[in-house]
C-alpha cells in the first residue's frame, strides 16, 4: 500500500477489502495452527474421562473446557436467583462471576440452529475473533500504517494463549468491543464509543481502564479547542462517552443485584475464587510474586516488570500507537496489578494489551521518522521469528494450561 493510500479518506480505507482480506487470510493461518495443536492435545493426550456427549466431536469438548463449563451453564440454565452459599456461610463459586455477552450469543445461536452449546460456544468464539482481528487490524492501521499493523495482528494471532479465540471463552467477544471502543475514541466518534464501552461492561471488567482512556482523550481535545474549536454538542457528546465507560463498570454488578437481592452478589462472588478472603489492591500481585521468587527478589522482579512496560510504552519506538494506546497500555496493566490475582490466566489477560505487539515487532515508531522507514523484508522477517516462538510457546500452553488432568488442574 502506498503512502497516498494510508492518507486516504476514512470511506475508502473502511473499504480497503485488500487489507481486510490479508488480515483474514493471515488470522486463518494462525487459527488453523492452534487448531491442529488443540486436536492433537483433545485426541491424543487429553485425559477421555473428560468427555461426556459422545454426540459431540473431541474438539468441542476439548474446547468446552474450563471456563467453557460455566458458559455452558450459564447458557443452558441462566444465573441463579440467589447467591449460593455454603453451610459455614460462605459464598460458593457460581456464574455470577462470568459476564453475560458471550453465553446469551451462544444460546441464541444454539436456539436459531439446534446445536449444542459445544459447538454454538466455538463458532461463536470463532467467528467474533474474525471480527475482533479485522477491528484491531484497522485501528493498529490508523495509527502505524498497514504493514505495522498486520505485524501485530500476527504476533496477537500466535501468542501462547490464542487459541482461546477459538474456544468457549470470552477473548474474542472482549477484544472485539475493547478494540472497537478504543477505535471510536481515537476517530472521536463520542456517542459511538459511550455505547460500545457500556456493552464492554457485559463482556469484560474493563471500565476502569477503558474509562481512564476516555478522560485523557477527552482533555487531549479540549486542550486543543483554539485550534480545533468545540461546539457545545461535541462537550455534550464527550461527556457521553465518559458516562458510557463509567456506567459500564457498574451495569453488571447492579444486574447481580437486581437478580439476586444482594448488593454484594458480584463482588462476594468473586471472593469466592480465593476462598472468601478480601480482595485488596495490589497485594494480591505482591504476594504472587513473593511467592514464586522470594520476599525481597520478587519485590524486584515486579518493580523490574513494571519499569520494562513504562518504558516500552513511554519509549520512542511506541511512539506511534498514539496516546489512546499508550494510555490504554499504562491503565490496563495498573487496573492488572492492583486487581488481579495473577496466576495462569494472566496470559489471556495479557492480549487485551495487543498495541504492545506493534511495538515487539518494532513497527511502533512515529510515522516519517527514520526508525519507521525500515526495510519492509526486516519487519517480516522480524515478525515471523517472533511468531514462530509465539507458536513453540502455545504448544507449550496448550500441554501444561489448556488440557486438564482429573481431578484438578490450574487453569487456563
Amino acid at each position: 500500500m502506498t503512502r497516498a493510500a494510508t492518507r486516504a479518506p476514512v470511506p475508502a480505507r473502511l473499504l480497503d477489502l485488500r487489507f481486510v482480506g490479508a488480515v483474514l487470510l493471515l488470522w486463518t493461518l494462525l487459527r488453523a495452527v492452534s487448531g491442529v495443536i488443540l486436536l492433537r492435545l483433545a485426541h491424543d493426550h487429553q485425559d477421555p474421562s473428560v468427555y461426556d456427549d459422545p454426540g459431540v466431536g473431541l474438539y468441542f469438548q476439548f474446547a468446552t473446557l474450563w471456563d467453557g463449563q460455566w458458559y455452558e451453564r450459564i447458557a443452558t440454565e441462566g444465573y441463579p436467583d440467589e447467591v449460593p452459599v455454603g453451610t459455614d456461610g460462605v459464598v460458593q463459586q457460581n456464574p455470577w462471576a462470568f459476564y453475560p455477552a458471550f453465553p446469551l450469543l451462544a444460546r441464541g445461536v444454539m436456539a436459531l440452529t439446534g446445536w449444542p452449546f459445544a459447538v454454538a460456544g466455538v463458532v461463536v468464539a470463532t467467528v467474533l475473533g474474525y471480527a475482533a482481528a479485522v477491528v484491531v487490524a484497522g485501528l493498529l492501521r490508523d495509527r502505524v500504517g498497514p504493514a505495522g499493523a498486520l505485524a501485530g495482528v500476527a504476533l496477537l494471532g500466535a501468542y501462547p494463549s490464542s487459541p482461546t479465540f477459538q474456544v468457549a471463552y470470552t477473548e474474542s467477544i472482549a477484544l472485539l468491543v475493547l478494540a472497537t471502543a478504543l477505535w471510536l475514541l481515537v476517530r472521536e466518534r463520542w456517542w459511538a464509543a459511550g455505547a460500545v464501552a457500556l456493552l464492554t461492561g457485559l463482556a469484560r471488567p474493563v471500565a476502569l481502564p477503558l474509562g481512564l482512556v476516555a478522560l485523557v482523550v477527552v482533555v487531549a481535545r479540549w486542550r486543543r479547542r483554539r485550534e480545533r474549536p468545540l461546539r457545545p454538542r461535541e462537550y455534550v457528546a464527550m461527556a457521553a462517552a465518559l458516562v458510557g465507560c463509567g456506567l459500564a463498570g457498574l451495569v453488571w454488578p447492579a444486574v447481580a443485584w437486581v437478580r439476586t437481592g444482594r448488593a454484594d452478589a458480584y463482588t462476594s462472588t468473586m471472593s469466592a475464587w480465593r476462598g472468601g478472603e478480601q480482595v485488596l489492591p495490589f497485594l494480591p500481585s505482591i504476594e504472587r510474586a513473593q511467592w514464586l521468587w522470594g520476599d525481597l527478589v520478587g519485590l524486584l522482579v515486579l518493580a523490574a516488570g513494571i519499569g520494562v512496560l513504562v518504558l516500552a510504552v513511554l519509549g520512542p519506538w511506541a511512539a506511534g500507537l498514539g496516546l489512546a494506546l499508550r494510555t490504554w497500555c499504562l491503565g490496563y496493566a495498573l487496573y492488572l496489578f492492583a486487581a488481579l490475582d495473577p496466576w495462569t490466566s494472566l496470559y489471556r489477560y495479557l492480549m487485551l494489551l495487543f498495541p504492545l505487539f506493534v511495538v515487539l515487532a518494532g513497527a511502533g515508531w512515529a510515522p516519517g521518522s527514520r526508525e519507521h522507514e525500515q526495510p519492509r523484508w526486516l519487519l517480516v522477517v522480524r515478525t515471523g521469528v517472533l511468531a514462530a516462538l509465539m507458536v513453540a510457546w502455545q504448544v507449550w500452553w496448550g500441554w501444561y494450561l489448556f488440557r486438564f488432568e482429573p481431578p484438578s488442574d490450574y487453569p487456563p
